[in-house]
């Protein structure tokens, strides 16, 4: 068995669907499924992802993480988040990581994540993580406000090849510290990595908008955001955004 396997496809309509129905061999630490087109490619909720045709990396990594409590699942996003950023630095700087998944450049965002977990008892069994990052596309038609690419940051055409072998192999290393009850260490280094962490900005829930800076966010994923008046407020995926 492959330490890691990666099936490439011209197209399909959803790499975390493919790979939630693939019953072939695995890699024994991780299985990449690697699109060129995704018809359906998803973002967070109800959102999708725009793609030009063979112009950025949409793919899907499974994993069988060791000891992840269901309570903890958060964590195999901010390795993912984590391994990302990382890898993007190395074409660019000012990367970011919007809470709960985004990473972004300055005020765009580059690159999405979405999970599926899959739980037996109290334990995450397996995960799929869904991502795309923006690379080659040059123009973007959808509603998305704030899309941007590497080769629009570099005005250069980047090896995609090359962008994936960094990303695996700094996955790698959140994977193994995730395997070995690190967790608490990459929600920190997760922490230190985020969008607008240190100032006061605008905000919106469903009372409207208001002032904040980011308090902390819980090792479960919940934001906590400090209003200017210092009271707390928390908050679930979906339930508040930073006004841009």
């Amino acid at each position: 068995m492959d330490f890691i396997k990666i099936i490439r496809l011209k197209e399909t309509d959803s790499t975390n669907r493919y790979l939630k129905e693939y019953d072939g061999d695995e890699g024994s630490l991780m299985t990449i499924v690697l699109a060129e087109y995704q018809t359906a490619g998803k973002g967070q909720g109800q959102n999708s992802w725009e793609s030009e045709r063979g112009m950025n990396l949409t793919f899907s990594v499974k994993i069988y993480p060791t000891n992840v409590p269901v309570i903890r699942q958060y964590v195999l996003l901010e390795a993912k988040s984590l391994a990302i950023a990382e890898t993007l630095r190395i074409y660019t700087d000012c990367i970011t990581i919007k809470w709960p998944n985004d990473v972004y450049w300055k005020d765009w965002k580059i690159s999405g994540t979405l999970s599926e977990c899959v739980i037996a008892g109290n334990r995450i069994r397996s995960c799929i993580l869904g991502t795309g990052i923006n690379v080659n596309q040059e123009t973007f038609t959808s509603n998305a406000p704030n899309p941007i690419s590497l080769k629009q940051i570099t005005g250069k055409d980047i090896d995609k090849d090359i962008l994936l072998n960094a990303f695996i192999k700094n996955f790698q290393t959140y994977l193994d510290m995730i395997n070995r009850g690190k967790l608490d260490d990459i929600h920190s280094l997760y922490e230190k990595n985020l969008y607008r962490r240190d100032e006061v900005f605008k905000y919106s829930d469903c009372n409207g908008e208001f002032m904040a800076s980011i308090y902390k966010v819980e090792p479960e994923g919940n934001l906590v955001l400090q209003r200017v008046d210092g009271s707390l407020s928390k908050y679930a995926f979906k339930e508040v955004e930073v006004v841009l």
